[in-house]
């Protein structure tokens, strides 16, 4: 009976883990998903501008939405019944507090009538203005907010959530251009995930050339018994094995292209941040000096008014 109660226990801590599992793979997925999105829309806008028609950006906008909409709660009717929510309901009143924003100037928008579709615009729009990682942050920052927006279990309220916005963060180095009237905008359909660029398997040039050295291995193994007409062509000619090492050395070029452009435009918002406190510092020590002055004016006055009430007091 003991062992009965102990395998009971052990299936329900599976049924349990299965979810959690399911979850967590679940979330890894979308977020490895969106930086292989990231890095290959930077990689396109070295050879062409990026807009509507671009397969890149339609594939990262609806990863992006996806990811802003894991696990998203509804909303709760007067009936009691649970509506579904888009991302902008989320959106719009966590970057309220994002300087010069854009919100209002969506909300507004008469082309634009569904929360999906002012969801799609505000995409747009943060990405041409170069904003998109600093919405982000301060929507993430907002955790009372984020909490009331989304169920336990969401990309948001997690540790992936850290990697988001510094993901994002190397899309300000594109000049993005997008027409806010077209089809990218209809939000009748929900967004769909294109994988297909992201599972291609390219075989590295280490792995090629063990794979070489093993087929030399058993060919020499047996040629004893081989003969001239039974021996194949080599598995690789030094043509590709050049090729292979040359697409290998650009992608290490990419990639520090890449890196050099984020750390450029990490160095750059670290700057203005620099240059907006500083010149806080200074209006606060205007201000400091100024309440000093009128603080020292009131005290003069206070004391002229007091010696005249002395004199006063010692005339009577």
């Amino acid at each position: 009976m003991a062992s009965l109660g102990l395998g009971g226990l052990n299936v329900s801590a599976r049924r349990k883990s299965v979810p959690a599992r399911n979850a967590a793979v679940e979330r890894r997925n979308l977020i490895t998903v969106c930086r292989f999105s990231v890095k290959t829309l930077i990689d396109r806008s070295c050879f062409e501008t990026i807009d509507d028609t671009s397969p890149e950006f339609n594939n990262f906008a609806a990863i992006l939405e996806q990811i802003l909409s894991h696990r998203l709660k509804g909303q709760i009717t007067w009936f009691g019944y649970e509506s579904p929510r888009s991302f902008w309901d989320y959106i719009r009143v966590a970057c309220r507090k994002v300087s010069h924003n854009c919100i209002c100037s969506i909300e507004n928008m008469e082309n634009v009538g569904s929360s999906r579709a002012k969801g799609r615009a505000w995409i747009r729009v943060a990405l041409m203005e170069k904003h998109l990682s600093e919405y982000i942050s301060t929507a993430l920052r907002d955790f009372k907010t984020t909490r009331r927006f989304y169920d336990d279990g969401a990309i948001v309220l997690g540790e992936e959530a850290n990697m988001l916005a510094g993901m994002l963060l190397g899309l300000n180095a594109i000049d993005f251009s997008f027409c806010l009237k077209g089809e990218g905008l209809d939000g009748s359909f929900p967004a769909v995930i294109d994988y297909t660029p992201y599972l291609k398997f390219t075989q590295s040039s280490d792995s090629i050339s063990s794979d070489e050295e093993e087929l030399r291995t058993l060919g020499s193994s047996g040629s004893e018994g081989s003969t001239p007409e039974n021996i194949g062509p080599p598995f690789i000619t030094d043509e590709n094995s050049w090729y292979n090492k040359c697409k290998r050395v650009e992608q290490k070029y990419r990639l520090a292209l890449e890196q050099k452009g984020y750390l450029e435009e990490l160095v750059r918002l670290r700057e203005n941040q620099l240059s907006e406190s500083v010149s806080q510092n200074k209006l606060l020590l205007q201000r400091i000096e100024d309440m000093d002055l009128a603080h020292k004016m009131e005290k003069e006055q206070l004391e002229y008014i007091i010696v005249e009430l002395q004199d006063q007091f010692s005339c009577h």
